[in-house]
């Protein structure tokens, strides 16, 4: 489908939007390039989930099986105070707005590793490398890369994530873009001492949750420890050990499993620490240049959606630009498609944080008075979820391909 014009493309980022654009590009004809500043397709990672319209894009990707035979299958999310005294357990559905049987949940790294089978022997990868500069002229972008090799494209597309550097050379600084949450979050594994298996803890005390999270049966877990400050911690990035003493502050004194967590951080080799926060762009495109996924619309892991909203995204894009042989229509369809899909995913985050980290003593009292009637929950979800099921409104055009079941 793809015209003469247009066909060399790059993508900066090899996680989960890249690979898919890459697949879908191809497929339309594309000379597709992607460049990633890791190594290597990154393995590990937190467990994710892929529900609603991404599931038709990896059943069209015929990579469906791979994932599903990946399936963690959460049966449960049991909820305690700051003493670790039982308050009530949920299905991870009614957590998540999710549906039991058919949304599906695995390790970040299984993922990664799944799309980029699926095209790693069709495109170039660039590992270890990343993009300097870009210079967009009238027939196409220059691209000077960090190994000084310089190459010609005609579109560059970042898939790049939240701190999108694509995002920073074409469209200017990320705190333009950055609308943070209010939360900052540590997350590390930990040893299994405590036998979880499918399931996960969350210990609240007001603006503050400590989880820790069995994916499948494992002897480790993986803990996260989010809290509530005012304003991101930006001073701290650059710094593990500043990360470490900040968390380690803001959670002193507390009970439950939480001493363990903060010794295990001290020692863990990997730590992620960011801030719980959104990209929210006037436009998505600048020229020869655009973004997908997170770099363009990142919702936070408070919504549940990032990545299936970051699949849909790529498809959609990928679809758009097979469409338009003119780059500007293509990606002005591409943003009239996707922008009610992502608003609506984007203000599932408020839901998410009266559900997961209620910040006032009162706003616990109210999640807890809910989790006592679990039963109810099942079916309806926790205050603050509702209306999650439109996130999954999008119809999934064909751009002419079929589904390859």
């Amino acid at each position: 489908m793809a015209t003469s014009r247009n066909k060399k493309i790059l993508i900066s980022g090899a996680s989960i939007a890249g690979p898919v654009l890459a697949y879908w590009l191809h497929r339309y004809g594309f000379q597709v390039t992607v460049v990633e500043k890791a190594g290597a397709v990154r393995s590990g990672g937190y467990a994710i989930d892929i529900r609603g319209t991404a599931i038709d894009v990896v059943k069209r990707m015929g990579v469906l099986s791979r994932i599903a035979a990946a399936h963690i299958d959460s049966r449960r999310v049991t909820f305690v105070d700051g003493d670790g005294a039982l308050i009530g357990s949920i299905r991870p559905e009614a957590l998540t707005g999710g549906k039991e049987g058919r949304d599906l949940e695995l390790p970040r790294g299984e993922l990664t590793t799944v799309l980029y089978d699926a095209v790693r022997d069709d495109v170039e990868f660039r590992f270890g490398d990343s993009i300097t500069t870009l210079n967009e002229h009238g027939g196409g972008v220059d691209v000077r890369f960090q190994s000084g090799l310089q190459r010609p494209f005609d579109l560059v597309i970042g898939a790049d994530g939240l701190h999108s550097n694509t995002r920073r050379l074409a469209f200017g600084p990320e705190a333009q873009y950055h609308r943070y949450l209010g939360y900052c979050f540590a997350g590390f594994t930990i040893s299994n001492t405590i036998g979880l298996s499918h399931e996960a803890f969350i210990s609240n005390t007001p603006g503050k949750a400590a989880v820790l999270f069995a994916a499948g049966d494992s002897d480790r877990l993986h803990a996260f420890l989010t809290f509530a400050r005012p304003q991101p911690p930006f001073s701290e990035f650059a710094d593990i050990e500043a990360q470490r003493r900040l968390t380690a502050s803001v959670f002193a004194g507390a009970r439950w499993e939480v001493p363990r967590m903060l010794a295990a951080l001290q020692e863990a080799t990997d730590v992620f620490f960011d801030v719980v926060s959104q990209i929210r762009m006037p436009r998505w495109s600048k020229g020869r240049v655009a973004l997908v996924g997170d770099a363009a619309y990142a919702p936070s892991f408070l919504s549940g959606q990032g990545t299936s909203t970051a699949m849909v995204g790529a498809y959609v894009l990928a679809g758009e630009l097979a469409t338009h042989s003119d780059p500007g229509a293509a990606f002005a369809s591409y943003e009239r498609v996707m922008r009610p899909f992502v608003e609506v995913n984007q203000s599932l985050a408020s839901g998410g944080a009266a559900s997961l980290i209620p910040a006032t003593s009162r706003a616990l009292w109210i999640r807890n008075q809910a989790l006592r009637v679990a039963p109810w929950l099942t079916r309806t979800g926790l205050p603050g979820r509702k209306g999650r099921k439109a996130s999954t409104a999008l119809t999934l055009p064909l751009y002419g391909v079929q589904a390859r079941g």
